[in-house]
């Protein structure tokens, strides 16, 4: 294990979009500990769910891998049990390990017990494959097949969780080793109505002001819904506050390395969409704060290196002086937090292998790979060029450029640079089911593979 190796908080919730936060310019929605945060923080301002749907970002997250090699590129299959995987190596090092909240990698039933095996090498263990009933919400804890459940909003109940974790290791024995903790949230993701009522006070639909590219036809239903994601935006604020909190009255803050994120975004009514796998900055773009105080500093900065999910992996080895093995297809982008350049070369692959659940194509899905660089976005679909947007001139994405004479030449470099990033990873953009019968995945009559909402 390396010198004073520091303790590994990372805490993601679920569907959080970059956009919706006091720091990135939302008045409208309460973050102050968010905001604290991120005055503290490496703020990476263009971080992305390059595969913005629930299993596969997550399965990427764990390994490091591009979902066309670890398998899980649609929601409910399983992440094989001898994946070379986040827990395993940190605890390969010396390091507990613990998860708290939602798992959504096993696949093999959303409230079914997930044995040891299955658990990617974590050891400390309270934790359900998949809920959206934030107030009625089960879990399983330890070796125990007996479901139990958190009192009231589980966000809530989670967090105090990891709470107590944290103070328990000082009587425990374990207060000299290093750990790893991830906790999970299962807001802000849909039902939105459903934070407690304290929180959903705070917020009225119609005083909500829509993102411009929200169409008139949605304005209605997209203020309901962000009345109910920003009361869970904030309710899951007050959690950070109180975790933070644990961190510097334990003694920790200093030395753990505390990441807040998202596995991906919510379109909420923006383009006429809805939820995730679309290649919009709403669904694609996340917040990604990293704290290390005893390294960093307590001052925040900001870098625009373009951070995606199977980066996040190699680069929590590199800064804890673990090594990175060979499985990783993910970036190290430690020297980025320290000044220098952007490993992913100016560019990050958005992309949606086989389009499923609210994205099939009786709803307008497709399958897509695309690019999203500083300043634009390039995406197209196994039709050819679909999507061409300059974020800087046209933040809100209501001009498409694609195949307009004036873009021709961006257009072709921004192919060229796709295909560049296809070529490297032996994508060859096939239809979405080539992918699903190779994995030998089930099929329902809608032509995709089977899930729960």
């Amino acid at each position: 294990m390396p010198q004073n190796p520091p303790n590994v908080v990372y805490v993601f919730a679920d569907q959080w979009r970059a956009q919706d936060t006091g720091y990135a310019g939302n008045s409208q929605v309460q973050t102050p500990h968010l905001d604290a945060l991120a005055a503290q923080s490496v703020n990476f301002t263009h971080a992305l769910a390059g595969i913005p749907v629930c299993c596969p970002a997550r399965a990427t997250l764990l390994t490091g891998q591009h979902a066309l090699t670890h398998g899980v590129f649609v929601n409910d299959v399983h992440l094989a049990d001898d994946a070379v995987s986040m827990a395993k190596l940190f605890k390969g090092a010396g390091y507990d390990t613990a998860y708290v909240g939602k798992w959504h990698v096993d696949g093999r039933g959303r409230s079914n017990y997930i044995p040891p095996e299955s658990r990617q090498g974590f050891d400390y263990w309270k934790a359900l494959e998949c809920t959206h009933d934030y107030n009625d919400s089960r879990y399983y804890a330890g070796s125990s097949d007996q479901p139990l459940t958190w009192e009231g909003y589980d966000a809530i109940e989670q967090t105090r969780d990891v709470q107590a974790y944290l103070r328990d290791r000082k009587g425990d024995g374990s207060a000299d080793r290093p750990f790893l903790l991830l906790l999970s949230w299962g807001p802000p993701h849909a039902p939105y109505e459903t934070a407690p009522k304290v929180y959903r006070q705070l917020y009225n639909a119609d005083a909500i002001r829509l993102r411009p590219n929200v169409p008139p036809q949605m304005a209605a239903a997209a203020r309901d819904w962000l009345a109910g994601y920003y009361a869970h935006c904030t309710a899951l604020d007050d959690c950070l506050g109180a975790l933070l909190e644990t961190l510097q009255e334990e003694g920790l803050a200093d030395d753990t390395l505390f990441v807040f994120t998202s596995d991906h975004g919510d379109m909420l009514g923006s383009q006429g969409e809805v939820k995730k796998q679309r290649p919009w900055e709403e669904s694609v773009r996340v917040p990604f704060l990293l704290r290390w105080p005893r390294r960093f500093g307590w001052r925040g900065r900001q870098v625009d290196a373009l951070l995606d999910t199977p980066d996040i992996l190699p680069t929590l080895l590199s800064l804890c002086g673990l090594p990175i093995p060979h499985t990783v297809e993910g970036r190290d982008f430690s020297a980025a937090i320290e000044g220098g350049g952007d490993p992913s070369g100016g560019a990050a692959l958005i992309y949606c292998p086989h389009p499923f659940g609210q994205f099939t194509r009786q709803d307008g899905g497709r399958e897509y790979r695309g690019l999203r660089t500083r300043r634009h976005t390039y995406v197209r679909d196994l039709n050819g060029p679909w999507l061409l947007y300059d974020n800087e001139e046209d933040p809100f994405q209501l001009e498409n450029l694609v195949s307009r004479p004036a873009s021709n030449g961006l257009q072709t470099e921004l192919d060229a640079l796709l295909q560049h990033k296809l070529d490297e990873r032996g994508d060859a953009f096939l239809p979405g089911t080539a992918y699903v019968d190779k994995w030998g995945y089930p099929q329902d009559e809608t032509g995709t593979v089977p899930f729960e909402c």
